[in-house]
């Protein structure tokens, strides 16, 4: 992995805040989502802080599209 790469990659890890104004929730509502694995959201834990992946966010969002009311 190249340095460029590396500064590429970490240049879009979001915090829990940017991560909670593109779901539109709030960072406690991550933080909750986080601590009881209600849904599987991929994170990253960078020492203590929490980050989230732009891409991954927008994947999260897309598998969660439904074409009707029903819930399977």
């Amino acid at each position: 992995m190249t340095l460029q790469t590396i500064v590429k990659a970490s240049k879009e890890l979001l915090d829990d805040k940017a991560a909670a104004a593109v779901l539109d929730v709030t960072p406690g509502t991550l933080s909750v989502w986080r601590s009881t694995g209600r849904y599987a959201l991929p994170f990253l834990k960078v020492g203590r802080k929490v980050r989230y992946r732009h891409a991954d966010l927008l994947a999260w969002l897309d598998k969660r599209t439904r074409s009707t009311g029903a819930t399977q």
